[in-house]
């Protein structure tokens, strides 16, 4: 969170702003409520009064998250109209701008499915889904490409995709971002 913001936002957007700070720089069972409040210049009966648990803090960013990764998949669809290997593309330069950043954690998904392990947790449900629907475009995508194999080359995109997030993480190869955009550029190119 830019601290020029924090003044001028509404006491949830500040949480959130917190929050989402937090949550992807130490994760989601490191982070308590009095640090989010204590980061959102706000304290912690204002983060009760905005979201009923941390657990509900935890999904509506997480909701947050799903919505801003949903809206790369539709700015890439109204910008390349016509053209799903450039919607594919453009959803794997998406995931490889964050891989060189060296604060880069990994997946903020994959990271807080590690720390949700109740399967009928809501935050690990909603993550799942959202992994399914992204699976899904990107099965739609393979096949109006006319790759062969539409879902087999969606499960490779999506391993290629994962795995280079995993790997960055770990920092044993350098360079994850371009190898990620060659190997995506192979796949769909043939």
């Amino acid at each position: 969170m830019r601290p020029e913001r924090i003044p001028q936002l509404a006491p949830r957007e500040r949480i959130l702003d917190a929050a989402e700070e937090l949550f992807f720089n130490e994760g989601i069972s490191r982070v308590t409520v009095d640090a989010i409040a204590a980061k959102a210049k706000s304290t912690k009966m204002t983060v009760y009064r905005h979201f009923d648990s941390k657990d509900a803090l935890v999904l509506e960013w997480l909701r947050l998250l799903v919505d801003k990764y949903s809206e790369v998949f539709e700015v890439l669809s109204a910008q390349y109209a016509g053209d799903p290997k450039a919607q594919i593309l453009g959803f794997a330069q998406f995931i490889a701008h964050d891989l060189s950043a060296a604060s880069y954690r990994g997946c903020p998904f994959t990271n807080s499915l590690a720390e949700i392990p109740e399967p009928g947790n809501p935050a690990r449900r909603l993550i799942e889904e959202h992994k399914k629907r992204q699976f899904l475009r990107l099965v739609v995508l393979c096949a109006e490409a006319d790759l062969p194999e539409p879902n087999e080359a969606a499960m490779e995109l999506t391993y290629l995709m994962e795995g280079a997030q995993v790997v960055s993480q770990n920092k044993s190869i350098v360079g994850v971002g371009e190898n990620l955009m060659k190997m995506v550029r192979k796949k769909i190119t043939g």
